[in-house]
């Protein structure tokens, strides 16, 4: 008896799938509570990285290790429907190691925006790639100072637990 292969078939997402992606909204939401455009930048950059692990749990294979490879070259290589993100985000790589070494002026307040939507763009791109919902990454809530963010106190203001 021969058993034809459905093409469609996707084997069930794995744990570390659903860690990463949860681990990638965490990073977006520390960038958009991040007091400095360095902080927003770096914490954004390691939100897409998480995604990126996300694909990567999802679709790669082990094989022999033939060298290292970051990465974004292994998301081109499992994913090469992602190869523009993936070209993009390590060009930023330099950019957030600078930031995260407290370089002054590495990034601009622009750069660090615009990255941070990048990143959230990238989560729902392949949250729809893995056929998952797109959850929108949440501040998370502590003491109304400690982040210095400017838009904290008004999120804090609509949180129905807030005191008045």
């Amino acid at each position: 008896m021969r058993t034809q292969r459905n093409s469609s078939f996707q084997a069930p997402l794995g744990p570390s799938v659903f860690v990463s992606l949860e681990r990638a909204r965490a990073s977006l939401a520390e960038a958009r509570m991040a007091a400095t455009p360095a902080e927003r930048y770096a914490a954004a950059h390691v939100a897409a990285l998480r995604t990126a692990a996300a694909v990567l749990a999802a679709r790669a294979r082990p094989s022999p290790r033939r060298g290292q490879r970051d990465a974004w070259t292994l998301l081109t290589r499992v994913a090469p429907e992602l190869g523009e993100w993936s070209a993009f985000f390590a060009a930023g790589a330099g950019k957030r190691a600078a930031a995260e070494a407290g370089l002054s002026g590495a990034v601009t307040v622009r750069e660090a925006d615009d990255l941070l939507r990048d990143a959230d763009r990238f989560l729902a791109v392949v949250e729809a790639l893995l056929e998952l919902p797109h959850q929108q990454a949440l501040p998370h809530h502590s003491d109304p100072g400690e982040h210095g963010h400017p838009g904290y106190d008004a999120l804090r203001s609509r949180d129905p637990g807030a005191a008045a």
